[in-house]
């Protein structure tokens, strides 16, 4: 799997499992991409100073990628 620096992450799964999880996401009123941020702090808080990287702000992220299209 590629590394960008774009702040995707592209993941290739079984159609039936991403259409589960969606269900079963949508069920507790959350978004694939806010659980997988959850899913995603709550593992690197287990490792050492990996957790403690500044979150990118969506707002300015989407208007810096708006602007360079």
């Amino acid at each position: 799997m590629s590394r960008g620096t774009s702040g995707r992450i592209v993941v290739e799964v079984d159609p039936a499992l991403k259409k589960r999880l969606h269900a079963a996401l949508a069920l507790d009123g959350t978004t694939l991409k806010d659980w997988l941020r959850q899913q995603a702090e709550s593992y690197l808080t287990g490792h050492q100073g990996l957790a403690e990287e500044p979150m990118i702000d969506e707002t300015a992220s989407r208007q810096r990628e708006k602007g360079a299209k």
